[in-house]
């Protein structure tokens, strides 16, 4: 059996070859790097290459588990592994560690007034009058409830916010108080203070949230989106921070990123924009590796994936 990599794993490596020394492992520096022998005889691509598309695989005709090294699958050719039978599975859960760190960062930049602190002191002035708002007995709604947002509703329960969750079906999540159908979301979400996307991007998610949405919340409200960029049109959502029909937001991700230079949104007061980087932790590729050492040991014991298996069709 040939995996090969997408990416240097550092001493992961050594790890990987001691502790498998029947599966021939190739670490590689992305699908550039990979030669037509290698794509013609491996069984497993594993790690991440932002490059990696359907031509490449269409190469790779022995390929039987893409063991995807980050949460989002989405710019991932899904068909093409649906329609060739190619098992997928992905890094959720460990992603979500320090997203929920970063959720939080957001929020509490906002309510403790942090960014006008900051803005004081470059000019200079002391306001010893400037008050912040507590976060207990907000109200927290999080559109999808998949481990980001439980991972976050851990911390929000312990600041003695209300949880609320967006997800299919409505079915009941731990450490949420209340959860939504999908079909619902104009009738809760003008009852939250706090509004936080974690959603997938699927069929069913893009452009879900429309001008009429924003409308509904609160004008206090404050917009978290560190799920995808495609939940709302670029357009609808400068138009609804020029309008002010929310009071802030705190952007990571984009319908099409990267941002130019240009972007209307890099000129609003009410936006606070970070770089897709919520994702990102140094501990993130050994702790995804355990999930593929995890799999990889049991497709070799038992030919079966047990952790965090993707259906391409859905996209989660």
């Amino acid at each position: 059996m040939k995996a090969v990599s997408l990416m240097r794993m550092d001493d992961l490596e050594t790890d990987l070859i001691e502790r498998f020394p029947n599966v021939d492992f190739v670490f590689t520096t992305g699908v550039s790097s990979i030669n037509n022998e290698d794509k013609q005889t491996l069984d497993i691509l594993f790690g991440y290459d932002s490059d990696l598309d359907a031509a490449f695989l269409s190469d790779c005709p022995n390929l039987k588990w893409i063991a995807w090294y980050s949460t989002g699958v989405n710019n991932l050719p899904l068909k093409f592994i649906d329609e060739n039978n190619i098992k997928l599975t992905n890094g959720k859960g460990v992603h979500a560690k320090q997203m929920s760190e970063f959720i939080f960062a957001y929020i509490l930049d906002d309510y403790k007034k942090m960014r006008t602190s900051y803005l004081n002191q470059i000019k200079k002035h002391y306001d010893s009058n400037m008050s912040g708002k507590r976060l207990s007995g907000q109200r927290l709604l999080f559109l999808g409830t998949g481990s980001i947002a439980q991972n976050t509703a851990k911390i929000a329960n312990t600041m003695n916010m209300e949880v609320l969750g967006i997800n299919t079906n409505a079915h009941s999540v731990e450490g949420f108080s209340k959860t939504y159908a999908i079909k619902d979301l104009k009738e809760v979400i003008s009852e939250a203070d706090i509004i936080v996307n974690t959603l997938p991007e699927t069929n069913e998610t893009i452009h879900l949230l429309t001008k009429s949405h924003f409308e509904l919340m609160k004008n206090e409200a404050l917009f978290i989106n560190v799920g995808r960029g495609t939940i709302v049109k670029e357009e609808v959502l400068v138009e609804v921070l020029n309008e002010k029909l929310i009071r802030h937001a705190y952007l990571d991700v984009f319908e099409n990123e990267p941002l130019t230079s240009e972007n209307p949104l890099y000129e609003l007061e009410n936006v606070t924009i970070t770089a897709h980087i919520t994702g990102n932790g140094s501990e993130n590729k050994a702790e995804v590796t355990e999930i593929f050492i995890e799999n990889l040991t049991s497709i070799l014991n038992n030919n079966k994936l047990i952790e965090n298996l993707v259906d391409p069709k859905s996209g989660y």
